[in-house]
């Protein structure tokens, strides 16, 4: 009888675990779907740029894509930092690292559109989605999320590409090959393992 007590106590703890575990994982979830959604309203927003060459309407497009959508994905990184247990990070981070990389994609294309042609830095993009670089200020850009949406985004402008020349747009075609072309080089500087970025880089360099 003592012995059933005493599993019984020992195990209803385990449960309690799991029950916490659990809620806060269904909150990073619900949390991340806020951010998912705003995601996919800048991403169609931005789809203008396959069929427009007025870089004025463009430009507003960028403009109501930081205003709108980058704004919410700030508020839904703020709620995630505050509810992920300190030092814990990377023991949650696959819910949101690939909406991540697809923000950074998102983000790179607007400073590119903003720029006329200049690569977002990791900086620009934290500070864009309100987060910040270093590892040690716990809620932060992981460097492999940040490159993984750099390479979203080069694929994005060799669509760019295609339609700008369908659109009779040549000059900006010219301008993304070249931009295209340094990137590469960037990233042929990088020791790069057999891992994820290795192999969204090789789909790449097959384009």
């Amino acid at each position: 009888m003592s012995d059933n007590f005493v599993n019984e106590e020992l195990f209803s703890k385990f449960q309690e675990y799991f029950d916490h575990e659990q809620e806060l994982r269904d909150n990073v979830r619900q949390i991340i779907r806020t951010i998912e959604t705003a995601s996919k309203k800048a991403d169609t927003k931005l789809q203008v740029i396959h069929s427009c060459i007025d870089k004025e309407r463009i430009g507003a497009v960028c403009a109501e894509v930081r205003k709108d959508y980058f704004s919410e994905c700030v508020e839904g990184f703020k709620n995630l930092a505050e509810i992920i247990p300190t030092g814990q990070y990377y023991r949650y981070n696959d819910h949101w690292n690939f909406t991540t990389q697809k923000l950074i994609f998102l983000i790179g294309l607007t400073v590119y559109l903003e720029t006329d042609g200049e690569l977002v830095t990791r900086e620009q993009a934290a500070e864009t989605l309100g987060l910040k670089c270093n590892q040690s200020d716990g809620f932060h850009l992981d460097i492999e999320d940040y490159l993984l949406g750099i390479l979203q985004m080069a694929s994005e402008l060799t669509r760019f590409a295609t339609n700008s020349v369908t659109l009779g747009d040549y000059s900006r075609a010219l301008k993304i090959s070249k931009f295209l072309a340094d990137l590469n080089s960037g990233f042929r500087c990088l020791n790069l393992k057999n891992d994820s970025i290795r192999k969204r880089y090789d789909v790449y360099k097959s384009y």
